[in-house]
């Protein structure tokens, strides 16, 4: 594997304050810029705030078969077992479905649906690949939050992801409401890095993906940035599109209410942006979590 100059260390042994990114927020330029599926609007909005939100992109009746799928997987003992499912801590739920593409066909289309793929290569000016696709899923009741975190500083530190030139395009598969722990950013931290404190250990991710304890944001860092510029949590009906920048920092709550919340995530990364060793020091995650050998330009669905 490739190593590249570290231009974002994070997971230190003392404190160090955060800083601005170095590359820029939209990558494409010119026509390219000019004529994607994304408006001029929409575009000053995801370089404001670092993500934007597209409420009923898809008609419900697209996304329902692709929750019906999780459900029947959550109903299979064998599929429960694999390792790209995460269970929650006492095992009765599942929390995470790590590589619904490789799992799913419908999962891979949908990858390649023209109008994602073309939002992700306007944004991220070329060619791009699935890193990472997922579904995390809340059950009423008793779905678990996600704490504080940039998606990068742990691609980066534990998958090699050199540049902030990545994004996630989530799909809602429920109904996300106020009370069923929807995602909550912060608008405008995608513009700053903020690093971790503490060593990574050794397979990190068997952990970090029931409960993130090491790459978490500083909560003075945290505070700091809400009350300069606020938290949102996009609501709306299944099939709703948030499109968000790989460093901007996001978490959610716990699910409280009986409603089920089950949201859909494909991280699109550029060509040439692929993954060198990883900056923390420690053996790359598997393939399901950051994608080595399947890193192939995508091709639209016609």
């Amino acid at each position: 594997m490739l190593q590249t100059a570290d231009h974002y260390p994070t997971r230190l042994d003392d404190k160090l304050g955060t800083f601005d990114r170095r590359e820029p927020v939209v990558h494409s330029t010119g026509k390219a810029r000019e004529h994607g599926p994304l408006g001029v609007s929409q575009l000053d909005q995801f370089e404001r705030d670092g993500f934007i939100w597209l409420e009923s992109f898809f008609p419900q009746e697209v996304v329902e078969p692709f929750f019906e799928e999780l459900d029947a997987m959550a109903r299979d003992p064998q599929m429960r077992d694999r390792e790209e499912v995460i269970m929650d801590a006492e095992r009765e739920k599942i929390r995470s479905v790590f590589a619904m593409h490789e799992l799913s066909e419908a999962f891979d289309r949908m990858t390649r649906d023209p109008r994602l793929l073309g939002m992700a290569q306007q944004l991220l000016g070329g060619d791009v690949y699935i890193h990472q696709s997922r579904i995390n899923s809340k059950a009423g009741f008793c779905g678990g939050g996600f704490d504080w975190h940039s998606d990068f500083e742990t691609w980066h530190s534990e998958d090699g992801m050199p540049k902030m030139r990545a994004v996630s395009a989530s799909i809602m598969l429920t109904d996300n409401n106020a009370f069923n722990g929807p995602l909550m950013l912060i608008p405008g931290s995608h513009r700053r890095f903020v690093p971790c404190v503490g060593k990574t250990p050794d397979n990190n991710w068997l952990k970090s993906l029931k409960s993130q304890e090491i790459g978490v944001p500083d909560r003075d860092d945290i505070a700091s940035l809400a009350n300069s510029r606020g938290i949102e949590a996009p609501t709306g009906p299944a099939g709703s599109l948030l499109l968000f920048d790989c460093n901007t920092l996001h978490a959610s709550n716990a699910n409280l209410s009986p409603w089920p919340r089950a949201n859909l995530f494909f991280v699109y990364n550029s060509v040439e942006n692929r993954l060198a060793e990883p900056f923390a020091g420690t053996q790359p995650r598997p393939e399901y979590l950051g994608a080595r050998k399947r890193n192939v330009a995508l091709s639209a669905n016609t």
